[in-house]
């Protein structure tokens, strides 16, 4: 295959693999792995470049992960984006005896079940523990986004997959120096001297890295284009730098430049943030097309059962003993310590770091390798496979069974709490939907509370929002306040959560598209029921004795009766299905009800519908 194509070829791949994913709702690393290694049966990576080269496919990996490393510090980066002190407060303790006790825990019983199972020599084993203590956000990340866990849950699991990146990698420096390059005895004082040095590097340069872009925004030297542009380079600069400097501090540098940006409150970093997310969507594909595509499917066979059984180990034992003790004393609930025990799948940061050591190792030219050695990167892969099929199959499940995560999350977020929202939110409340309203107004989120609703007196659109409220269970934001520019600013800010998709606002009262006062159509979310119901439409209605109805459709009691009923005035609004499945009303796409379904509706009050089939609110 021409080279053009194959580079073509891969991020293609990797698109179509996460819009799979998202129609499906199957994990979206799972379909990446697999269409990577139905790749490489056709196109060995290895082989293509070798031929290009001129050259020993062996020699391939010295030209493919110095590109992979890059790739890792730009998704390590925008993992330290995302990274917020506000959510790290609320499950620190949690964060950091998973760092410390967790990790310690699972580098030691790794490497014992290394030892004993696979028959590894004893440092090659540590090595291997030492490696696979990481997680990473490439595997993590897309997990959280499918499952949608509680606040908290997702708290740990992000920081822990982020910030275990660079001290896996830590780890796995000290003990390749220790064991292989040092004494014949383990330095302590050499050991702490190496890891100091890798810390401080990364300290240093991550601190001054953050110093720098901040003055740079503050100070105007850079239009808004330049912004997300320049990070980029600069975070590859600076990881290539530290990594010359002192090994895989380069992972300690593009982690910690990320934490501090997002963290500082001097300058506004959306343009960096938006820039990050889309790279990081585009990267997460073609690494896990590209490390599907270069398995050796028959050296993990050589492994044969014990390598299962190393995997099983490692997602039944190792990982949950480490979770739960690491974990006891913490604010976390059994329901979440489980659902945490059992999420630690591996990702491409492992892949690296082992293929970089197994390289290192066949390069010692110091007699016969130890015992495992030439197996290190195949194990490794062999549980990148493993954790990831386990994981993304059983991940999502568990979640539900736990009752920690809903698949399709029907909760609304309502912005706007005037009466009439109010009373559409009692009729939702009703049917156990579950409703947020968020309001400036504390008289009227007071009275919200009143009836029994969840209410916050909080401006939607600030970062106290976004960084306190626990959207769990929550899938779409419903802007319905009178002022059309305050719903539309809600709508930019929740799309990067909800998704455009999910994100609604009332029909603006500008309805000429070229009205000199309407806003531009890309900065408004979906039209919410119909282009004739605005803020002051609605108000008007229930003023003039309008009330929301809620009738069950059956076999006696239809649509069309429902329409007869009000004379075919009834306004549409909502759907719930006998599931409990929440639709809304939208010019774009109306919805279908039918029969067990559960209709909410805008009707004038001059007749009712059948008593056993109707709620009034």
């Amino acid at each position: 295959m021409d080279l053009l194509l194959y580079l073509a070829l891969v991020p293609t791949l990797g698109v179509l693999s996460q819009w799979i994913a998202w129609r499906t709702r199957l994990p979206g690393i799972l379909l990446l792995l697999c269409m990577g290694i139905l790749l490489g049966q056709f196109v060995p990576l290895d082989t293509l470049m070798a031929e290009l080269m001129n050259g020993d496919p062996k020699d391939v990996p010295r030209i493919l992960f110095p590109i992979v490393s890059l790739s890792v510090a730009v998704i390590l980066f925008e993992g330290g984006l995302t990274l917020r002190f506000t959510e790290f407060r609320q499950s620190s303790k949690s964060v950091v005896r998973l760092l410390v006790v967790g990790s310690t825990i699972t580098m030691l019983t790794t490497a014992i079940a290394a030892h004993f199972i696979l028959g590894f020599d004893f440092r090659v084993s540590l090595l291997l523990g030492a490696i696979l203590i990481v997680t990473g956000p490439t595997v993590v990340g897309p997990l959280l986004r499918q499952i949608r866990p509680s606040a908290r849950v997702s708290s740990v699991l992000k920081w822990e997959g982020i910030v275990i990146d660079p001290v896996g990698a830590l780890l796995a420096v000290l003990v390749f120096d220790e064991l292989f390059l040092g004494a014949d005895e383990f330095s302590m004082i050499s050991g702490l001297v190496l890891l100091a040095k890798t810390i401080g590097v990364g300290l240093l340069f991550g601190s001054v890295g953050a110093w720098f872009l901040v003055l740079s925004i503050r100070r105007y030297w850079l239009p808004d284009h330049l912004q997300g542009v320049l990070s980029l380079a600069l975070a590859l600069l600076l990881f290539a730098i530290s990594n010359a400097l002192a090994e895989e501090s380069g992972l300690v540098t593009v982690t910690l430049l990320g934490i501090l940006l997002a963290n500082q409150k001097r300058v506004a970093i959306e343009h960096i943030i938006e820039f990050k997310e889309h790279l990081q969507v585009l990267l997460i594909g073609c690494l896990f097309i590209v490390l599907g595509s270069r398995l050796d499917l028959q050296a993990i066979s050589n492994i044969g059962w014990p390598g299962v059984a190393f995997v099983l180990a490692l997602v039944l034992v190792i990982r949950p003993l480490s979770v739960f003790v690491a974990t006891i004393g913490t604010r976390l609930t059994m329901a979440e310590r489980t659902f945490v025990a059992f999420v630690a799948p591996r990702g491409i940061v492992a892949a690296a770091v082992a293929s970089v050591f197994a390289l290192k190792l066949q390069l010692m030219n110091s007699g016969p390798l130890p015992a495992g050695a030439n197996a290190l990167d195949s194990v490794t892969f062999l549980v990148i496979v493993g954790t990831v099929f386990i994981y993304g199959l059983s991940a999502a499940p568990l979640a539900r069974w736990l009752k920690i995560a809903e698949p399709t999350p029907q909760g609304l977020l309502i912005l706007g709490a005037d009466p009439w929202i109010r009373a559409l939110a009692r009729s939702l409340h009703a049917k156990n939907v579950k409703v947020m309203l968020c309001d400036t107004n504390y008289s009227k989120v007071s009275l919200a509370r009143v009836d029994g609703l969840q209410a916050e007196c909080v401006n939607i659109v600030s970062d106290h929002a976004l960084e306190n409220l626990d959207f769990s269970g929550i899938g779409r934001l419903l802007a319905m306040t009178p002022n059309d520019e305050v719903n539309a600013l809600a709508v930019q800010q929740f799309r990067g959560i909800f998704g455009s998709e999910n994100t609604f606002q009332l029909a603006s009262k500008n309805k000429k598209q070229n009205s000199t006062r309407a806003l531009s159509h890309h900065l408004r979310g979906r039209s919410l029921f119909n282009s004739e119901l605005t803020s002051a439409y609605m108000q008007q209605r229930i003023e003039d004795g309008a009330i929301f109805k809620t009738n069950k459709l059956t076999e006696t009691f239809s649509l069309e009766s429902l329409k007869t009923t009000y004379d075919n005035h009834a306004v549409l609004l909502f759907k719930i299905d006998p599931t409990g499945m929440v639709s809304i009303n939208t010019d774009d796409k109306p919805i279908q009800p039918k029969k067990g379904d559960t209709v909410i509706s805008l009707v004038e009050e001059h007749r009712d519908a059948p008593v056993a089939a109707s709620e009034t609110t």
